[in-house]
């Protein structure tokens, strides 16, 4: 049997902007009304309003035109991964991660694997809080150092990194990228039914760190060496610069939830740690400056792969298609007993997530078209917002059109495939658990 091999992540996702925009020929024009939500502050659609509109097909050459508009339009995600880049290949060229790596490997000799747990929850803390993914990438280098040095594979790394957060992500009660925001357009109480989500969380991540334990132990490598000036302990330098990194991520956080930082803010953050690494361990100016441009070289791929990932929305928003994908998509449900219609819900968002890759953008866009439709059927709001945010949250852990995933991947040296090959019957897993959940919530009458 000949051995699936999927092509190049810039030809796989050339082609999909291509099929994206050979779909604008095929459908109709469409588009619901909108109007601005004082819950959320974004525009979201009006119930009842989709009508066919003048069609709008995208030819080959604006296809192209759609790429650097999708670099443009994800600007501010593409100066993180730089900055973030830049900073921690500043860190890594102190030596600061090799001896941090060392020193953990030294003490985990023949306990390695505990590191995949301890890694994977305190990443999944990102995706539960913040919906972390594209931040990660610039954690590539250290993860890589980490598993190498303990003999895994780099599909490890990405799997107790952006999966973890991922997987978080998606049975998060918190994520106000995800759910806090679904729960706004739904007129749900932020944070209600947490209860019920920490309740599936938690064996959602056990059975993320099962699987990539399982694989890390059947996939092993030949343990690399770390050169002498890296076998030393670490020194109040180093200690300096790992809190430096770790006052930026609270920084963040805090700033994201009471003064509405974005990505800007955190790239600067990080452009600053790499800063203060380079000068306090002695790389000086030039040293510094260096070390910057080779991380922004580095990112440079993976940067790009978010952009190229972004022109697939930007050629279906312009065909004007995106609307009338979600109103195919989501009549059939209409008919549907209650506990069906809740499955039928979160297959459905998994599958829109591939056209419209932002979670909150989805939620806008679905949620006040299922809320009126829920009402209707008698199935809880609460139970709408959990079949969206499994279906799309899941989806982000194998769709080509994630950015942050194609890039991770192309960051650690992963092909797709080889990602597939690893996440496919994990998947399958946690979408059954997450059927599961449905089922239990219609049943309890969650509210």
């Amino acid at each position: 049997m000949k051995k699936i091999r999927f092509p190049h992540p810039l030809a796989l996702l050339v082609g999909c902007v291509i099929v994206a925009a050979a779909l604008t020929w095929l459908l109709p024009a469409g588009k619901f009304e909108r109007r601005e939500d004082p819950a959320t502050g974004r525009s979201v659609v009006v119930p009842g309003t989709y009508s066919r509109v003048e069609p709008q097909p995208v030819g080959p050459f604006q296809a192209m035109v759609a790429i650097p508009k999708g670099i443009v339009d994800a600007a501010s995600v593409i100066g993180l991964v730089f900055l973030i880049g830049g900073g921690f290949t500043v860190v890594e060229r102190t030596g600061t991660f090799g001896r941090l790596v060392n020193g953990l490997a030294r003490r985990l000799k023949g306990r390695g694997i505990l590191v995949i747990p301890v890694a994977s929850v305190a990443f999944s803390l990102g995706g539960i809080m913040m919906q972390m993914q594209e931040e990660l990438i610039a954690f590539v280098p250290v993860l890589l150092l980490l598993v190498r040095q303990l003999g895994f594979t780099p599909v490890t790394a990405v799997a107790m990194s952006l999966g973890a957060a991922a997987v978080g992500a998606a049975f998060s009660p918190v994520n106000p990228f995800q759910v806090i925001i679904a729960q706004k357009v739904a007129q749900l109480p932020p944070a209600s039914g947490l209860g019920f989500r920490l309740a599936f969380l938690l064996p959602a991540l056990a059975c993320w760190i099962w699987g990539t334990m399982r694989y890390a132990r059947r996939n092993r490598i030949a343990p690399q060496e770390f050169p002498e000036d890296q076998r030393s302990g670490l020194d109040w330098r180093d200690l300096a610069v790992l809190f430096s990194i770790l006052a930026a991520f609270g920084i963040y956080i805090y700033g994201a939830q009471a003064l509405g930082w974005e990505f800007d803010e955190l790239a600067a953050l990080f452009f600053t740690v790499g800063l203060l690494a380079g000068l306090l361990r002695g790389l000086g100016v030039g040293g510094t400056a260096e070390a910057f441009a080779d991380g922004f070289r580095s990112m440079a791929f993976a940067g790009l792969l978010i952009g190229f990932a972004r022109a697939i929305y930007v050629v279906l928003n312009e065909g004007q298609i995106v609307d009338t994908i979600v109103q195919g998509m989501f009549t059939p449900i209409a008919g549907l007993p209650a506990t069906f219609s809740a499955v039928g819900m979160m297959v459905t968002q998994a599958a829109i997530h591939l056209p419209v890759p932002s979670t909150s953008s989805q939620a806008v866009l679905t949620l006040p078209l299922l809320v009126p439709l829920s009402d209707l059927i008698g199935l809880s709001r609460q139970v709408t917002v959990l079949a969206y945010q499994y279906g799309a949250g899941l989806c982000e852990i194998v769709t080509p059109t994630n950015g942050a995933l194609m890039a991770m991947l192309a960051a650690a040296g992963v092909r797709y495939e080889e990602w597939l090959k690893f996440v496919a019957p994990l998947y399958a897993l946690l979408m059954a658990l997450a059927v599961f959940g449905l089922v239990v919530a219609v049943a309890a009458g969650l509210r």
